[in-house]
């Protein structure tokens, strides 16, 4: 069951797993389990998302219940009224804080996007990030050290561009945990080894906009998993938990 922020009668928050696609794709056949079928499902209407979230990342993602709410929601994002705060676990110790503003290409599926055009102009794209906590644990991916650290960031995007805080992250040296595409394997490995995780160390932590119905601004936040928690617990952060 997808745990329900909240909800009223033109849109819901909800909690996203990692590893669970948002809709169907055609990119990937053998997957059977999607949020907006199990939330459809579970609540007994039709949703429309309002915007997305990586499959391996966990976090809050805002639906509308009608055609209406959803056009004045993607108008927010569209205009940039919108703010989204994530948290991350990140190799090394980073700055206290610190901005990354560094264009990004448009990064193309082969199948799904083969007719478009490789050669388009990087986008700007703006990543802020704050460290709130960092630790130096016992154990070690590099012959060099005979330790590792680590860092826990609260993190802005001030863009959307696809995988862009990951693709900034590993831009400024500092990879996140458990990201097979843009991180650093024998890091990910040695803290398998370590905690038991194997999953992506990226969470969307809050959304801030206004309320269509009422033009208020707010802010809702999602609590980590269980697998989250077991990662702080073991590297010594403390998390907001469900």
């Amino acid at each position: 069951m997808i745990q329900i922020i909240h909800q009223n009668p033109s849109w819901l928050l909800v909690n996203k797993p990692a590893g669970m696609l948002v809709h169907r794709s055609w990119l990937d056949t053998h997957e059977t389990v999607f949020l907006m079928q199990t939330l459809r499902d579970q609540i007994g209407q039709h949703v429309y998302p309002i915007h997305r979230l990586d499959r391996p990342t966990s976090g809050i993602m805002l639906f509308a219940l009608n055609s209406d709410t959803a056009r004045l929601l993607v108008q927010q994002f569209e205009s940039q009224q919108i703010q989204k705060d994530y948290l991350a676990i990140v190799r090394g110790w980073t700055a206290d804080s610190g901005s990354i503003d560094y264009p990004l290409k448009v990064q193309l599926d082969d199948i799904a996007d083969e007719l478009s055009n490789p050669n388009k102009p990087a986008q700007a794209a703006r990543t802020d990030y704050c460290t709130l906590a960092r630790t130096e644990l016992p154990f070690s991916s590099n012959p060099r050290f005979v330790s590792s650290r680590y860092s826990l960031l609260h993190i802005t995007p001030h863009t959307g561009r696809k995988h862009q805080i990951r693709r900034h992250l590993k831009h400024i040296f500092h990879p996140i945990v458990g990201d097979t595409t843009h991180g650093d394997l024998r890091q990910n490995k040695a803290v398998q080894q370590f905690c038991g995780n194997t999953r992506l160390l990226l969470h969307a932590q809050s959304l801030q906009f206004l309320l269509p119905e009422t033009g208020e601004m707010r802010q809702f936040h999602a609590p980590v998993d269980e697998d989250w928690q077991n990662v702080c617990r073991a590297f010594g952060f403390e998390v907001e938990s469900a």
